[in-house]
């Protein structure tokens, strides 16, 4: 296999860097669908993210519902290692691989208005890198710590650019209180070079609580500074898209209100993954199709 350049080089040096994008965020600038408009899209270019309020109907998201609870039932209690359990407990934090197991969410994966967003931001065909269900119920979800999923995705999987990007579909109404998603505006245009060997089948340890590839504290605080903190939330059935190096992270859920969202990342197929850069041998496919 060809070895690609290390645009981005991580987990390889004592201190954290920045290191300043060289990819595009959005390769095609020349609207070609009918579902976002210039100004969405410069916005997602400049921000690294956008959000779509109640994208989806009430009847789809009806369905949605009882899907992820079907879904969540048969995973009780499985020792399956695309089910990821909560740190410190037996309740489920996420299920992997889902739209190559379960056909409602296979369907969700290639659904058309997504699709046609997804290649005009990509500016090509593109396929499923990632996808799983997370759940973070009332009072017991646990957080996911700040990070960009490309220093991961680069480290562990291999990926050479960043032509990749985030679609979270909640499942249930966000709200300020319920753990939502927390993003960085403008922090995809830095990378966080992060410190740290990666250890062995680090995945088994890093799905339930990431302790590698996670930004210090220093640099946090000035990609915050520089692009503040911004918190889209929304019904159930709103979309938020995300490029794969915006910094990101969620607090936990001590309220009543559950809170879970279908979530798949698409790579282009021009961006195909390597051998891993900082890593001894690349996570399995159900966290990363190869």
């Amino acid at each position: 296999m060809t070895i690609a350049t290390d645009f981005y080089p991580t987990r390889k040096e004592a201190r954290p860097s920045f290191i300043e994008r060289v990819d595009p965020v959005v390769y095609d600038a020349e609207i070609r669908q009918q579902e976002i408009d210039k100004q969405q899209l410069s916005f997602y270019e400049e921000n690294g993210y956008l959000f779509l309020e109640e994208f989806f109907r009430a009847e789809e998201v009806d369905v949605f519902k009882a899907e992820t609870r079907e879904l969540l039932a048969s995973c009780q209690g499985s020792t399956r290692p695309e089910v990821i359990l909560e740190p410190g407990g037996d309740e489920v934090r996420s299920v992997f691989a889902v739209h190559g197991s379960h056909s409602f969410f296979k369907e969700l994966a290639v659904h058309p208005r997504l699709s046609a967003i997804v290649r005009q931001i990509l500016g090509s065909e593109v396929y499923v890198h990632q996808s799983r269900i997370n759940f973070k119920p009332g009072f017991t979800g646990k957080e996911f710590y700040w990070h960009s999923d490309f220093e991961t995705w680069h480290a562990e999987d291999g990926m050479p650019r960043m032509r990749a990007l985030s679609c979270s579909i909640a499942l249930e109404d966000n709200n300020p209180y319920n753990g939502a998603l927390m993003v960085v505006p403008g922090s995809h245009r830095t990378f966080v070079s992060c410190v740290g060997r990666t250890p062995d089948d680090h995945y088994k340890q890093s799905l339930r609580r990431q302790e590698y590839g996670v930004p210090d504290q220093e640099s946090l605080a000035r990609l915050v500074e520089q692009g503040g903190i911004q918190m889209p939330v929304g019904k159930a059935g709103s979309v938020l898209l995300f490029d794969c190096n915006l910094m990101h992270g969620s607090a936990s859920n001590i309220s009543p209100y559950p809170r879970s969202n279908a979530f798949y990342v698409f790579n282009s197929v021009e961006n195909r993954l390597q051998k891993p850069f900082s890593a001894v041998k690349p996570r399995p496919s159900f966290i990363a199709s190869r």
